[in-house]
């Protein structure tokens, strides 16, 4: 699963960030126990990343409960 920005959590509907969270703490659980039990990750990064993912996730959804509001930042185009 491709690694989720703050703009497109910000996007989706409760139902869909909840699910989307519940998808990204089973693959970080399959990740840990995969190391846990002496096997390699496929990527070194992923745990911290699918970690950092989680984080960022429940920190939208908390901000969505108490109402508080973010800007969407636009991405920039690059040109050349």
């Amino acid at each position: 699963m491709a690694i989720l920005r703050s703009n497109q959590i910000r996007e989706m509907a409760d139902a869909e960030a909840a699910a989307k969270l519940t998808e990204v703490k089973n693959e970080l659980s399959l990740e840990r126990g995969r190391v846990r039990r002496g096997g390699k990750s496929t990527n070194s990064g992923r745990i911290s990343e699918l970690a950092r993912t989680v984080a960022r996730m429940m920190t939208i959804m908390h901000e969505k409960k108490k109402g508080i509001v973010r800007k969407i930042r636009e991405r920039k185009k690059k040109t050349g």
